[in-house]
């Protein structure tokens, strides 16, 4: 059998092709797991400066690629500020440690501000 001859789904008629491809879903809610791999998304697909342009170091796809946004909104919800996602890009490190977020600081019973 050729490749001309084998059969491939269609999309479905309001997706156009490659749309389905373009983010990575999000997890329901993100555990500490999660956060590690976000933490390796965003260090390994870092940008790189290029002569066309900033591209993925890891797959020289336009910066910022699909596994750096979805690493950045998983840290974003795991409640990191941008400057320490940056932190984490510029040490360089895919097994550093997640950062505490600044709430999980102050800890489940101290009220702010006390």
């Amino acid at each position: 059998m050729n490749s001309s001859s084998t059969l491939r789904p269609s999309p479905p008629a309001d997706e156009s092709t490659g749309t389905a491809l373009r983010e990575i879903p999000l997890p329901p809610y993100v555990t500490a797991e999660d956060a590690q791999f976000a933490v390796r998304a965003v260090v390994v697909h870092a940008p790189r400066r290029w002569s066309g342009g900033t591209v993925c170091r890891n797959d020289a796809s336009p910066h910022p690629c699909r596994l750096h946004r979805w690493g950045t909104r998983v840290l974003a919800l795991r409640g990191l500020r941008d400057a320490e996602i940056a932190a984490l890009i510029e040490r360089g490190d895919p097994a550093a440690p997640v950062p505490t977020p600044p709430d999980a600081r102050r800890g489940p019973f101290l009220t702010p501000g006390v």
